[in-house]
């Protein structure tokens, strides 16, 4: 009896905290509306306004005719990308570039946040993060140039190997060569939101099982990984759904004439049929495309993560 009626006092005064909320906030609309009126603004302005240009794709624009104005020609510009015969060297060098890289560079934070959290001394442990984050700060282009000049026939990889190889200009080492500095790039700064994910781990279970005799893999199979799997699911889904959306800048800061034949994905197509071509609206096309794809993989890699997941997914 004295449960029921202690259930029934909480219930009542929830609900009185939510209604006295409310009426707080009818009250002060205008406070609300003051501080969400320029986020709201902005992203129509920058995130919605933009997606009027879609039509683009679907005209033979004309900057001085403008949107309306221009001539209205359907699918032309995607029939004319999916049928160029370098449309599938453009795909399949994006893929492979975006696969890859998900394969060898998304286990690379997990590993180090597990590393990270079995360091014991906090000074230790705040150095070697300061070490492995620095490198998300360099820009890209300036990271390209460091790049061509540790590969250059006389930079220091080459005097390492006693060799005068240009690895620049070959195809075959391009993937390598971005993959890996955006490896060495990205990886520290990207293991902070599984670090953060671990300092929830139970410091109570990790010393039952320490005390169990558990080694290192069994402590972070049943104590750790528990603590981060759903964050690596979404993580790992946003990864998939951004497979198709590689970086142009870094893509075109290393393309050279003599690896074109991997380097060329469809962002640096774009670029270069959209403004130094001025083909608007069959660059528009083929970015539309890009999205599209981008879209669906996300859609149907959050399917398959429900499916193995109980039904968890974004």
């Amino acid at each position: 009896m004295g449960k029921a009626s202690g259930n029934k006092a909480g219930e009542n005064s929830g609900a009185a905290k939510k209604n006295s909320t409310w009426l707080y906030v009818r009250q002060h609309w205008q406070l609300y509306v003051l501080f969400m009126a320029p986020a709201f603004l902005l992203t129509l302005i920058f995130k919605y306004f933009p997606m009027g240009g879609i039509l683009i794709a679907f005209q033979d624009y004309n900057p001085i005719r403008g949107i309306f104005g221009s001539e209205w020609v359907g699918l032309k510009h995607f029939a004319r990308f999916l049928s160029s015969p370098d449309f599938m060297n453009y795909l399949m060098n994006t893929l492979k570039l975006s696969v890859y890289g998900l394969l060898w560079g998304f286990p690379i934070p997990i590993l180090l946040a597990f590393l990270l959290n079995r360091i014991l001394s906090t000074k230790t442990k705040q150095r070697i993060q300061l070490v492995l984050y620095m490198p998300n700060f360099i820009s890209v282009i300036v990271l390209c140039g460091i790049v061509r000049i540790l590969l250059s026939p006389t930079g220091m990889i080459n005097s390492l190997l006693g060799t005068e190889t240009n690895f620049m200009t070959m195809p075959s080492a391009f993937r390598t060569i971005y993959i890996a500095s955006g490896i060495w790039q990205g990886a520290g700064w990207a293991s902070i939101i599984y670090t953060a994910a671990l300092s929830n781990a139970s410091k109570e279970l990790k010393e039952a099982a320490v005390i169990d005799g558990a080694n290192i893999i069994q402590q972070i199979k049943a104590v750790e990984w528990p603590a981060i799997k759903d964050t690596v699911l979404i993580q790992f889904i946003m990864s998939v759904g951004n497979i198709m959306s590689i970086g142009f800048e870094k893509a075109y800061a290393l393309q050279t004439d003599m690896n074109l034949s991997t380097s060329e994905i469809i962002s640096t197509y774009v670029y270069k049929k959209g403004l130094l071509d001025g083909d608007y609206g069959f660059s528009t096309a083929v970015g539309l495309f890009n999205t599209v794809i981008n879209v669906i993989l996300l859609i149907s890699m959050n399917k398959i993560v429900q499916s193995m997941n109980e039904g968890k997914g974004i």
